[in-house]
């Protein structure tokens, strides 16, 4: 099914930018003494230009759609002078969106929907059927908006080996097993007692 979210500058969307990686990788450097410092306090003030940046968008508006929020989003980086990089931008959307069922679909740089991961699911169709046909009768009438991932698709059978092959043998009484221990015992003491014997 596909992804649907809805973009929010609001305080609370806000909050949850500080848990983002690729927030954080820009207040933090892989250097030592000085330039690591330096290169921190770099980051810090992107930081605070992009939350600038943020502040410009309405709190209270609630876009559903990406391309018209990155478009504002990218307008008010622009007006604080910030180039939004792709791993801050990606940290940006994850940070301030919320899965909406009535949200436009989000689609990826070549117009095909995004798939919502949390919504993937699987169907095990009979091999003599078409999987178009099954999709087409058993799936798109409950969930309308399904789609094949034809990169996904295995075909082939699954064999419960187990339930064709496996023969259950009733393991022996507790008092065979109890009796061989014993014998192993004496077997193993009388090994002993000729070492040291």
């Amino acid at each position: 099914r596909p992804l649907r979210l809805d973009f929010q500058a609001s305080p609370e969307r806000l909050e949850r930018l500080d848990e983002e990686k690729g927030w954080q990788a820009l207040a933090s450097s892989k250097k030592k003494g000085a330039k690591a410092e330096a290169e921190i306090a770099e980051g810090r003030e992107l930081q605070s230009q992009i939350r600038r940046a943020l502040a410009r968008l309405d709190p209270a508006r609630l876009y559903r759609s990406r391309p018209a929020f990155l478009k504002d989003l990218k307008a008010a980086a622009k007006a604080e002078g910030v180039k939004l990089a792709a791993p801050t931008q990606k940290a940006l959307l994850a940070a301030l969106s919320e899965r909406n069922e009535d949200a436009e679909i989000c689609r990826d740089k070549y117009g095909h929907p995004e798939p919502d991961t949390d919504l993937r699911d699987y169907e095990n169709v009979p091999l003599t059927e078409d999987i178009h046909d099954y999709l087409t009768r058993e799936v798109l009438p409950h969930v309308p908006d399904a789609w094949i991932d034809e990169s996904k698709t295995k075909i082939g059978y699954e064999i419960p080996f187990t339930r064709h092959f496996y023969e259950y043998t009733p393991p022996r009484p507790l008092e065979v097993i109890e009796a061989e221990i014993r014998e192993l015992e004496q077997e193993i003491q009388g090994m002993l007692g000729e070492v040291f014997g």
